[in-house]
This record gives structure tokens, sequence and C-alpha cells, in this order.
């Protein structure tokens, strides 16, 4: 999140990350959180990653809580390119980011992840939250 983003890892210090298989998730620390131990717990938490093959993408959820504290690849949309997204569009961007994710946000705040491939960006938001977004 630091490297991409520009998330600095104390914005996570009080956090615990709990990896099962290919998903992480993120719960706050708590000295309650002992007593929980004593039990078998099948998930806790917010999904906060899951990794596709070889990149570990971070979740809509999470963007949508750490995103506002992102100082890199972030990209601002407009309601008209925020609607693009939401019929399936891609939209040409000449940022100069890297390929990979980027954190979307509307109005400054933080809607989710967008797939930034060769100067073309493409929305990882679910189509659901994206209507969402647009009817607010």
């Amino acid at each position: 999140m630091e490297e991409r983003f520009g998330i600095v890892r104390a914005v996570f210090d009080d956090y615990l990350l709990f990896r099962r298989k290919h998903t992480w998730r993120i719960l706050r620390n708590s000295p309650h959180l002992d007593e929980a131990f004593r039990y078998r717990v099948e998930a806790v938490g917010v999904k906060a990653f899951h990794q596709i093959r070889a990149f570990v993408k971070p979740t809509t959820r999470l963007v949508q809580s750490f995103g506002r504290h992102a100082t890199k690849a972030r990209v601002a949309l407009s309601r008209a390119e925020l609607a693009a997204l939401a019929l399936g569009e891609q939209l040409p961007l000449d940022t100069g980011l890297e390929n990979g994710y980027v954190i979307l946000t509307l109005s400054g705040e933080p809607l989710g992840l967008g797939l930034l491939i060769d100067g073309r960006l493409r929305s990882q938001i679910p189509k659901s939250e994206l209507r969402f977004f647009l009817r607010a």
C-alpha cells in the first residue's frame, strides 16, 4: 500500500491482518481479541486483499476505508467519467502513472479501484456500487 498508493505503514498500526489461503482480512486490534482466540473462528474482520495470480489486490472496502490516506496512484473522476465506467467503457488516461491498480475518487472520496493498462482505465468497482455512486 505504501509503495503503490503512498499510504504510510503507520496508518495500519492499530490493525491486524489475518491470512487464509489467498485472502487477507483486516481487523482493528483490541484487547478483547485475546478472549476470542479461545474459539474456533472461520473469519474475522473485513476482507482486505486477495491474491490474483502474482498480484495482491486491495478490496473495494479497504480502498473506501483507507484510500483517503493515499498520496499516489489516485485518479479523480468526473460524474461523466464515472457514468462511462459504469457502462463498462474504458477511459483513455494520460497521467504518467505506471500500469496497475489506481484509486478512483469522486469529489475527493475514494470509491474503489481502477485498473490502468497502457493508458486505458477500467473500473474494478462492482457495477451495483457504481450505480449507487451515480444516484448519490
